[in-house]
Parts: C-alpha cells; sequence; structure tokens
C-alpha cells in the first residue's frame, strides 16, 4: 500500500528546555483531526540533533500513545555510522510504528555504492517499513536516481522525501517512478509541481500552518481539479518562504506559539529565536 497524502514532521516543543509534553499531545489531536495522513516524529523539523536518548525514547513511545493507532507512525532514525544506526533501528523496531524516515549518511560523504550498502543493511535487520530522504545540502551527497531505482526493488524501502534540490532530477524520478514506491517532496514549495507531475504527497514542515488548505491541494489534484488545486496553492505559496527565511523550526515554533498550539517557540541551542524583522513579516501574512 502506497504512502500518499500530507506526511507532517512534527516540531518537539520545549519549555524551559524540557519537552513539553500537553503541548505535543494537544499539537497531535489538532494535525490528525485536521486530516494529515501520518505523523513523523524526530526529524530535522523536530530538532532530533538536540534530543538525548532518553528524551527520543520518550517522544517515541507518547507518539504512539496520543497518535492511539488513528495514523500511521514513521519515526526519524539515520546517521553515517551504519553499525550504531542498525543497533538503535533493532531497538526501535519493537515499537508499534509503521516505519522510519532514514536521512542519507551524512558528512563522511560515501559513494553511491556506499549509500546503497548502507540502506540494503537496514532493510534486511527490520520488517519496519524505510523512507528514504534525500537532502543533499544538508548531508553533502546526492542519492542518484540509479540508486533509488536500486533501493526500491528492496522489500521494505517503500518510499523517498526528496529534497534533493535538482527539479530534473525529481522531474525525470516522477516521469518513470519506480514501482510501488511513494516518491513524497521534502521541498515545501514544490508541493503542488510534484503532486501534478504525479508524486504521491508530500512531508511538509509548514503544514503545520494552514493544514487544511495543503490537504485541499492534495485532494484537489487527486480528483483532478487542477483549477481549484492551483487557487488553493496561490494561498499557500507567499508564506512558504517565511517559514524557512531563517533555519527551520524557529519560524514554525514562533507561528505555533501565536496560534496557541504550543506553550513557548523555544528552541534549543545552535538554533535560535526568530529575529523581529521576520516576526512582523509573519504577523503581516498570518495573524
Amino acid at each position: 500500500m502506497k504512502i500518499e497524502g500530507i506526511f507532517l514532521p512534527i516540531i518537539t516543543p520545549f519549555k524551559d528546555d524540557k519537552i513539553d509534553y500537553e503541548s505535543y499531545e494537544k499539537m497531535i489531536n489538532y494535525y490528525i483531526n485536521k486530516g494529515v495522513s501520518g505523523i513523523i516524529p524526530l526529524g530535522t523539523t523536530g530538532e532530533s540533533p538536540t534530543v538525548s536518548s532518553d528524551e527520543y525514547k520518550e517522544i517515541v513511545e507518547k507518539t504512539i500513545e496520543y497518535c492511539n493507532n488513528r495514523v500511521p507512525i514513521y519515526i526519524g532514525l539515520g546517521g553515517n555510522d551504519t553499525k550504531k544506526v542498525l543497533k538503535e533501528l533493532n531497538y526501535y523496531s519493537k515499537y508499534k510504528i509503521d516505519g522510519i524516515l532514514s536521512v542519507a549518511p551524512y558528512y563522511n560523504r560515501p559513494s553511491q555504492e556506499g549509500i546503497y550498502q548502507h540502506y540494503k543493511n537496514l532493510s534486511e535487520s527490520t520488517d519496519l517499513n524505510i523512507i528514504i530522504y534525500n537532502i543533499p545540502y544538508r548531508t553533502g551527497v546526492n542519492i542518484q536516481n540509479e540508486t533509488i531505482y536500486r533501493l526500491a526493488e528492496l522489500k521494505n524501502i517503500v518510499g523517498l522525501k526528496d529534497s534533493c534540490g535538482d527539479i530534473k532530477q525529481t522531474t525525470s524520478l516522477l516521469l518513470n517512478p519506480p514501482a510501488d514506491f511513494s516518491i513524497l517532496t521534502g521541498e515545501d514549495a514544490l508541493f503542488y509541481t510534484t503532486l501534478t507531475l504525479g508524486g504521491n504527497g508530500g512531508i511538509l514542515a509548514s503544514a503545520h500552518i494552514k493544514t487544511e488548505v495543503f490537504i485541499e491541494v492534495y485532494k484537489n489534484i487527486k480528483n483532478n481539479n487542477h483549477k481549484l488545486a492551483l487557487e488553493n496553492w496561490k494561498k499557500l505559496y507567499p508564506i512558504i518562504p517565511l517559514l524557512f527565511h531563517e533555519p527551520n523550526p524557529a519560524p514554525i515554533k514562533y507561528c505555533l506559539f501565536k496560534l496557541g498550539l504550543i506553550k513557548s517557540s523555544q528552541v534549543r541551542l545552535p538554533l535560535t529565536d526568530i529575529s523581529d524583522n521576520l516576526k512582523a513579516s509573519l504577523d503581516k501574512v498570518l495573524f
């Protein structure tokens, strides 16, 4: 069964440098009621680099509890030490989750064969579904389409979060997709384009804001109502650059705080609160 729709890479709310689980539960209920197709904790938007191993475990457990079997859960689980990732994957494979979103190994910049072998080892060690995450501007290495085709042949590698940053590579993959494989954009500004080229949806940080409009765009395209989809997309498109004008997820947290969904817009260092200029720009567009 293909992964389709809008999956939310949910933020991790902090207050006084501790995880605010009251706000977290509130958000999960809010977004499930809005109609998101799934929840993804502990991605970049969830500030996973600054979450301790104990906090990570607790977030996974709380996500399962709060979602209560209503939507699929994919947890962010990746790294650049294959052996270490396998150990973590083995531990979390016992949890009641649907799969993992796993970023390409970063910093050590492996070859395409190294990338393939990394994911192949993950695939062979678990029955969980695996979504590949290709984001070269963070990892320093691009997963080429030829490698994606090879990986798509493995039993439980079921999809791609595509943030390759190369519209030619994206278009080529969308026009000739692997069988029974989901292509989900991670480039929020390319959501409409991805859908019109046959993509299956998106893993979109910006869908924290005006979630129902993102979902309407998705439904309009799937119902072949491209004109209405474009009208809805025009409402969303000017907001997206503002949400990434300063490091993610700080602008989104500011908006969620203003909306009353979280108690604090706090982020953990090395991230910092957004500038007053960006606050003013977001206030003008959204509030």
